[in-house]
This record gives C-alpha cells, sequence and structure tokens, in this order.
C-alpha cells in the first residue's frame, strides 16, 4: 500500500511539472502571474509555519512554541541576523518549556 501511495504520488508530482512547463510564455509574462508566483511560496511556508505552531493533532494549541514564534518575529521586526532570530527563537521556547 505505502509503495502505490509513493508512486501516485511520483506521478502526481510529475503531471503537475509536465503541467507547469506546459503554459504558454505568454501567460507566464502577464504582471498578475509573475506576482502571484512570487507570492505562493511565502504562502506556502507561512501556512506550514503556523500549522507546525498552533496544532497539536486536531487541536489548536497556545505554548512555548507561540512564544519562540513572537521572538523570532520581533527579533525580524528588528532586522536581527538569521543566526540570532533562530537561537533567540530557541532559547525563549526552551526557556518556557524548562518553567
Amino acid at each position: 500500500m505505502t509503495w502505490v501511495a509513493v508512486l501516485v504520488a511520483a506521478g502526481g508530482c510529475y503531471l503537475l511539472k509536465l503541467g507547469g512547463l506546459s503554459v504558454p510564455p505568454r501567460v507566464l509574462e502577464r504582471p498578475l502571474v509573475s506576482r502571484v508566483a512570487d507570492l505562493i511560496p511565502v504562502a506556502l511556508l507561512a501556512a506550514l509555519v503556523a500549522v507546525q505552531v498552533f496544532a497539536d493533532g486536531r487541536h489548536l494549541v497556545l505554548d512555548a512554541r507561540v512564544a519562540g514564534l513572537a521572538t523570532a518575529v520581533v527579533l525580524l521586526l528588528l532586522r536581527a541576523p538569521f543566526l540570532v532570530v533562530v537561537f533567540g527563537a530557541a532559547a525563549v521556547a526552551a526557556g518556557l518549556r524548562l518553567l
């Protein structure tokens, strides 16, 4: 059953890639399409972060991960270096979990 799922997923990915390559260039050169294509990765990453921070199984939770994310947002707004953001958020989340 697992191999069937892997093969179906691989075929679906191949067809998705083939579909993307089949789009005429004049469609891709439209400003709206270009702008949407630029924003899709940001939206997907934001959704992944939200699911990892606010979800525990099928339930919404507010725990140390939220404080870590809030710390990361503040550090990003302060234009801190990337490593400072990562370690700052991890330190806050770890500190709250120790309490």
